[in-house]
């Protein structure tokens, strides 16, 4: 056998010998009849004998027609024409367009099969015109570049013809080698010292050295060397230069070959380093764009070409190939490590706390899929040395991947080249991950059909998950050995047990059990089979059954690969079908695989494959099957640093589909929990505001523990507060006026809390109302959506407050028409308003609470009247909004809101007529205007009762003080409707309400607030009575104001003593003292009466004085001393126009304008005084008294009520 071996190769290499030797033998016979031919042509062309005498060209034709016709068909000739071409030349006398035929030729567009034929007819014109190599050489010196800017507009394909043309003219004989050799040397030196960066002139230098090579440099191509070498043939050379002058050019084309070998070297590193990019960039990204796609493919067909014309080069010119390196596939990206220095959005990686438990939730998660138990250390090597050979003998052939892709023909032409493929390579890769559907038919050829197909559903599969099926008998019956019946009882108790395997512990029991006794090749595949079946209901049992997979990997690696492989063809299988069924089956699979992959036996790069191509096709099933995997692993792979990029591109996608697609409200809020459990929101850690212990007390009595049941006990401990203590007393304070921060049920409770205080704390009131006021403001200003909420527990708060008595009908509907008046333009409805925009509703709401909730009460009497007129103006701040033009039948007015208006206002006035339109509105309120303007007129000229008037302005002409007036209260006394009053016109000086709370008195009231809340709806009506109290004289209540104020007092008091104590004492001096009787007489004569009466006196004195031609004078009374020290009046006439007559009367105008404008100021105080008095009166007249309390009178704030017109602006 060996000898007939050896026999065999001998005649083989002797069969090759014989066919090399007949190759060389064929090549140096077509390079003998080349040189011949050349040779031969070369010697007709050099002799002169042949050129034709004018004589001889006489009877040719030289017509222009056919001569202009002969040098167009020269521009365009072809092979084919070559006879006609010849049999036109030789009838045709061409002497005088030698230069029209010369530049035809030059021009001409000819292939690389056409120079021989062209070569013929220029030597035919050389043999027959003597000047015809002269014109030709003409016209290739214009035509052919001369200096390297001529280069810059070359036609490469031309030239590659040209240079071939041109050399074959000077080899046939037709110029000279004095005349061509100098422009042909020129022209490839020209060509090859300027391309030697970028050598695109290759072509052109390849094509010369294949035709030309022989003649002009000694070119002999490696191949046919060799074979000389081997067979001892000498081959042969060209004799048309010698050797010498070859040389020269051999070198230059030397050092051209040695830049080229250097550039395809550069070019191979940049397409490797290009390669490698786009490697880095599929796994992490999984894809790659378009403009990626197209650098990558243009570099690889550049490098193609570079790298095919350097072999070509290297064959005709003798040199070795250069060597281009590559790089291990495996330390491609293992050895640069760059590629997670460049993940710089991966804000776990580059955090402080950083490490491999960040990617787990807690320290118990962690364990569980890191601490894996290592069998081989419990386990001999004896029992798991089969089962870790197969494994190993299974993943050597899976690392030969049987890839069918579809331009597999087009990859085998570039099988010549060293990086072919490397792009196509790393695409198939990326196909195999993302399981193209259309691709990835044959990647589990070793799966049984039934499960390649899909076709095993859960329920099948669990029933035949202990019975082999009969292909498998069939195929396996040779390789596995059947167990023993015993066996298999065991291996059904196992595979049973597993379903109870619920605990680590367990399945770690089980694990090794397994390992332990049932290691066998038959058994394991079933576990297999029993793992990949398991029921659809128990998701629970995924991540057990995925820790066994985990724990057996290291010593039967084939069960963690075949279960991959089967979950990825199921998963296939569920992608290819799309149907809207066994939505169970899906998501069971899908949450096995992130169980897998957080385990690492499913590929990183696998899962998120599958969850790129469910985002392909996010509709349906598939919307739920992204979730679950996002929700099994997804925080595993975006803290994961490999996979971290890429799984944030997916989540990005995956949120911008959501926002495009139409999706149901179910999948909108799944997508989200998928989200931002896998990217939870990177939130700062908030430092906690540590209260006091005293104020957590008092927010636990108020916020939480407060209800209906516990009034009276959580009234004593309010009680119990340390109030003296300013902290303790602000924050109570404080409590009771954020109101919504109290369940909303028991915000009556803290209004009857805050009742029941008065008694013990009555200044804490006041205190909490303006609060609750002064937040009602702040909120209209604001007018944000995040406090609306609030707003709503304030305006249930003011509600149960009227309900309580805290506060008075005048400031509820204050607040009332402060929420249809501010900030609202009805006379200029184009104008919107920042604090009330047109589509905000919500102050609508806030009234409908307010009047829900205590406007029952307003049921007689003045409050009756004015809840009557409110609605009509709250009708028209409703219609005046849902006039608005965007409220359209494709976006109509709310419904609900308009059910809530209309409910209220029938629940309090249920014959009420509501308005169809706006106008109908406007015309109500006119209506109701134009009753209340003449009394207004009446009682307040000033005042502006303008409906439409937004923001009335008065202004003072005088200067005088004027009267306080509180329009309300005017209002409520003085105003009737009497279209809307029936039976309580004559009942105005009573309250205005009749309130149910069923309060029984300050002392009841602390013992007993439940009943008293609970008996608010039962008991009627009590009998009212008026309690004049005016006589009562105002309490004093102490505070710091006052005692800076008796400081300050004593301070001057002790200032003014010593000052005055420092003072000499002087003697009294006596004034004389005028007599009563003369003073009566002096006060008569000179009165100081008005200035009318005593200007008319003086005047008709004065004009009898004229008249009788006398001066007019000024009786002045002159007093003196008499005997006795009595003083004596003595009458005496002054000159009217003397000065002291004039400063007299100067001094007496000047004391009456003081006195009238001191009695003016004394009037209007006296009159301001009066209507104050009558105001205090008509407020503090009514009080009503409920027989059920004692006789504690009703508590009166000092300071008075609540400034409501500076909080809401006067109506």
């Amino acid at each position: 056998m060996v000898d007939n071996n050896e026999d065999k190769s001998e005649s083989g290499d002797q069969a090759d010998a014989v066919v090399e030797k007949e190759f060389l033998g064929e090549y140096i016979r077509e390079c003998e009849d080349k040189f011949q031919q050349k040779a031969e042509l070369r010697a007709q062309n050099d002799r002169q004998d042949y050129t034709s005498s004018e004589e001889d060209l006489q009877g040719l034709d030289c017509g222009v027609k056919k001569n202009c016709a002969f040098v167009k068909k020269l521009r365009n000739m072809t092979e084919g024409q070559k006879e006609s071409l010849i049999k036109d030349m030789l009838s045709l006398n061409l002497s005088k367009y030698i230069s029209e035929v010369a530049g035809a030729l030059v021009e001409a567009k000819l292939k690389m099969s056409d120079i021989p034929m062209a070569i013929k007819i220029c030597s035919l014109l050389h043999q027959r015109y003597s000047d015809f190599s002269s014109q030709l050489l003409d016209s290739w010196n214009k035509s052919l570049p001369k200096k390297p800017s001529d280069l810059a507009n070359l036609n490469l394909s031309k030239m590659r013809i040209d240079i071939r043309f041109f050399a074959e003219l000077i080899t046939c004989g037709i110029f000279t080698l004095k005349e061509g050799l100098p422009i042909l040397g020129n022209l490839l030196t020209l060509l090859v010292t300027s391309d030697k960066e970028n050598h695109n002139n290759i072509n052109i230098i390849l094509t010369f050295c294949r035709h030309c090579g022989d003649d002009y440099a000694g070119l002999t191509p490696r191949k046919m060397r060799i074979l000389s070498d081997k067979y001892g043939i000498s081959l042969v050379k060209s004799d048309f230069l010698a050797s010498d002058r070859q040389r020269g050019l051999r070198n230059l084309l030397k050092d051209y070959y040695k830049s080229l070998a250097s550039h395809i070297v550069r070019d191979h590193k940049s397409l490797q380093s290009l390669e490698r990019q786009n490697r880095r960039t599929l796994i992490s990204k999984g894809e790659l764009s378009e403009k990626r796609k197209e650098k990558f493919e243009q570099a690889q067909i550049a490098f193609q070409k570079l790298w095919s014309a350097t072999q070509q080069m290297a064959d005709i010119l003798d040199e070795d190939l250069p060597e281009l390196p590559l790089e291990a596939p495996d330390s491609l990206d293992d050895m640069d490590e760059s590629t997670i220095n460049l993940d710089i959005s991966n804000r776990f990686k580059t955090s402080q706390e950083y490490d491999p438990s960040a990617l787990w939730e807690d320290e118990d998660t962690r364990s569980f899929y890191e601490d894996i138990p290592d069998l081989k250390t419990l386990v001999p090597s004896i029992l798991y040395k089969d089962s870790a050979k197969d494994g190993i003998k299974d993943r050597k052939d899976a690392a030969v991947p049987d890839k069918i892709s579809k331009d597999e023909e087009g990859r085998a032409e570039d099988s010549a080249t060293p990086v072919v493929g490397l792009m196509e390579t790393v695409l198939e890769e990326n196909e195999e991950e993302t399981l193209n559907v259309d691709s990835e038919d044959d990647m589990l050829s070793n799966i049984n059909e039934e499960e390649v197909n899909g076709v095993l559903t859960d329920e099948d599969s669990s029933k035949d998950a202990g019975q082999p099926s009969k292909d498998e008998k069939q195929s396996e019956g040779a390789k596995i050995v059947q167990p023993s019946p015993a066996n298999k009882v065991v291996l059904e108790a196992f595979l049973t047990s597993l379903l109870s395997c619920v605990n680590r512990d367990i399945i770690d029991k089980a694990a090794l059990n397994f390992c332990t006794n049932l290691n066998t090749k038959y058994t394991r595949k079933k576990l297999i089979r029993a793992l990949f079946t398991v029921p659809r209901t128990r998701l629970d049992l995924l991540p057990f059954y995925s820790r066994l997979v985990a724990t057996l990997a290291p010593v039967m690696p084939h069960v963690a690969t075949d279960l991959v492989q089967l979950l990825k063809q199921d998963f296939k299988f569920h992608i290819r079908k799309k149907d809207q069924i066994n939505i169970e089956s899906k998501i069971k699979n899908v949450r096995f695989i992130g169980e897998l992959v957080k385990f690492k036996i499913f590929p990183k790069s696998e899962a998120l494959a599958c969850l790129r191509l469910l985002l392909n096709d996010f509709v349906h099933h598939h919307i739920e099957m992204a979730c679950n995997l996002l929700e099994t692993c997804g925080r595993y792979l975006f803290r994961s640093p490999d996979s971290h990029h890429r799984c944030k591109l997916l989540l990005e996608q995956m949120m911008r589909k959501k926002s495009l697609l139409p999706y149901d409200s179910r999948y909108m809020t799944t997508i989200e929990n998928a989200y931002y459990f896998a990217n939870p929101p990177e939130t700062q850690t908030i430092a906690r505001h540590e209260r006091p212990p005293m104020h957590e007390y008092i927010r636990k009595l108020l916020y939480k523990d407060l209800c209906r049941t516990n009034l009276d006990k959580i009234l004593i401990l309010i009680r119990k507060l340390d109030w003296d203590d300013p902290d303790v007393s602000s924050y109570a304070i404080k409590c009771f006026t954020s109101i919504w921060n109290v369940r909303f049920y028991n915000i009556r409770c803290v209004a009857n809390l805050l009742a029941a205080l008065i008694p013990y704390q009555d200044w804490v009131i006041p205190q909490v109302i303006d609060g609750v006021l002064e937040d009602i403001r702040l909120m209209m200003e604001i007018n944000h959506p995040k406090y609306n909420q609030r707003r709503i527990s304030i305006m249930r708060y003011i509600g149960e407050m009227y309900n309580y008595r805290l506060i008075e009908s005048n400031v509820v509907f204050k607040i009332l028409y402060s929420l249809i008046t501010y900030g609202i333009y009805y006379n200029t409805p184009e104008v919107f308003s920042e604090i009330d925009p047109p589509d905000n509703l919500f102050r609508i709401r806030l009234i409908c609470q307010v009047l829900e909730t205590c406007g029952q009460y307003f049921n007689s009497g003045s409050s009756k009247k004015k809840l009557d007129c409110f609605i009509i103006v709250y009708q028209k701040y409703f219609w005046l909004k849902k006039s608005q033009e965007f409220y359209t039948d494709e976006y109509p007015f709310p419904v609900n809101l308009e059910i809530l208006f209309k409910d209220t206002i029938h629940a309090l006035r249920p014959k009420f007529k509501f308005a169809e339109n706006l106008e109908d509105a406007n015309q109500e309120v006119e209506k109701i205007f134009n009753e209340l303007k003449p009394k207004l007129s009446e009682l307040f000229p000033t005042l502006n009762v303008d409906p439409n008037a937004e923001q009335p302005i008065g202004d003072d002409e005088d200067k005088r003080l004027n009267s306080i007036v509180e329009v309300d209260e005017d209002l409520d006394s003085e105003c009737n409707l009497p279209d809307m009053d029936e039976s309580d016109d004559d009942n105005n000086s009573e309250i205005d309400r009749d309130r149910g709370s069923g309060d029984q008195g300050v002392k009841n009231r602390s013992s007993n607030l439940t009943n008293t809340d609970e008996g608010s709806d039962t008991e009627g009506e009590k009998e009212r009575m008026v309690l004049d109290d005016r006589s009562m004289p105002p309490k004093l209540v102490e505070c710091p104001e006052d005692d800076l104020f008796r400081k300050e007092f004593d301070r001057i008091m002790s200032e003014s003593l010593i000052s005055r104590g420092q003072e000499a004492i002087r003697g009294t001096l006596n004034d004389i003292v005028i007599p009563m009787n003369k003073l009566v007489a002096a006060k008569k004569s000179v009165a100081f009466s008005d200035i009318g009466s005593a200007a008319s006196s003086k005047d008709e004195e004065n004009s009898e004085k004229l008249n009788n031609n006398e001066t007019p004078t000024l009786n002045l009374m002159v007093m003196t001393r008499a005997k006795g020290n009595k003083p004596l009046l003595k009458p005496v006439q002054v000159p009217i126009d003397s000065d002291l007559a004039l400063s007299l009367k100067q001094k007496e105008e000047a004391e009456r304008a003081e006195k009238q404008q001191v009695k003016k100021l004394t009037l209007h105080i006296n009159e301001r005084r009066e209507m104050e008095e009558t105001m205090t009166d008509k407020n503090n007249s009514m009080l009503v008294i409920n027989f059920n309390r004692d006789s504690r009178r009703k508590y009166q704030h000092p300071k008075g009520a609540p400034d409501i017109d500076l909080i809401f602006g006067s109506k």
